[in-house]
């Protein structure tokens, strides 16, 4: 008797309203190709939690950020841990998934990161420049974000916020990972324009760079994102480490490398869902 297809239930808004980006068509696209493998139904953020227990597997993908609904979202990761049920990504998450303190702890450990603080007795730790970037421990989407002069910084260091020096960089890059394994990078060549992005051909310093960042995140099932700038002294340094749901920016990719793409997904989900 054959086997059955693993059931998934992929949690997504497809009305999110991303700036320079559509979430919905990336979720429509990738959706269409795992149906292929899996029995799969759509649901909003808002209904993960009642309807998970029927799935093999839930697949956080493009929900948006968690900021305007915290209270279902903590609900859905209580009931997740409590029951057992496999949510990829995996909810150990260091990054993004729990916050940005972890730009501040990297930073203190001498991670190659953007010079982070958060308290005004650190101030003097951070390059001198005309601009810092200021944004919430607990902001994502560039919500929250402000760049500012530095006679501003004291009164903004209270604790709830990180500080940055605003990097003047040459371009931004993101190496995007399945599991632990690099699948592609893309980057922006106009830095006025972010989300315009082109395929790059990464160097093995540039994969080590980014594989460091994987590897402490010690996350083992998942897709996570790692978005770099390459800084005026030619070194790579770490913008955000995405492990809650990156947007994939498939748009970007050429079909070869995209059925690559989604070849890998439908392999970790396979061996995720059966597990």
């Amino acid at each position: 008797m054959p086997r059955p297809r693993p059931r998934i239930l992929y949690v997504t808004d497809l009305t999110y309203p991303a700036r320079g980006r559509r979430y919905c068509d990336e979720d429509i696209d990738l959706t269409s190709r795992l149906r292929e493998d899996f029995d799969l139904a759509l649901c909003h953020p808002l209904d993960a939690a009642a309807l998970m227990d029927g799935f093999d597997a839930v697949v956080v993908r493009n929900s948006g950020p968690v900021l305007g609904y915290q209270a279902e979202y903590d609900a859905f990761r209580e009931r997740a841990l409590r029951t057992g049920a496999r949510v990829y990504n995996q909810l150990s998450g260091r990054a993004d998934m729990a916050g940005k303190q972890y730009l501040l702890d990297l930073s203190a450990a001498g991670f190659p990161v953007i010079p982070t603080v958060d308290r005004v007795e650190d101030l003097d730790l951070l390059p001198r420049t005309d601009r810092y970037v200021v944004k919430p421990k607990l902001g994502a989407d560039s919500i929250g974000l402000e760049i500012v002069e530095a006679d501003r910084l004291p009164a903004l260091a209270d604790g709830s916020v990180l500080i940055q020096p605003c990097v003047d960089f040459s371009y931004e890059v993101s190496f995007y990972f399945v599991d632990h394994d690099f699948q592609y990078a893309l980057y922006a060549p106009d830095t006025e324009k972010r989300w315009q992005l082109e395929p790059y051909e990464p160097a093995p310093a540039d994969l080590e760079f980014a594989q460091r960042f994987i590897d402490w995140n010690g996350i083992d099932h998942g897709i996570q994102r790692v978005d770099a700038c390459r800084a005026p002294d030619g070194r790579l340094l770490l913008v955000e480490l995405e492990d809650l749901n990156p947007y994939l920016s498939l748009e970007a990719l050429d079909d070869t490398r995209r059925d690559a793409f989604v070849a890998a997904l439908k392999a970790a989900l396979h061996r995720f869902a059966r597990a």
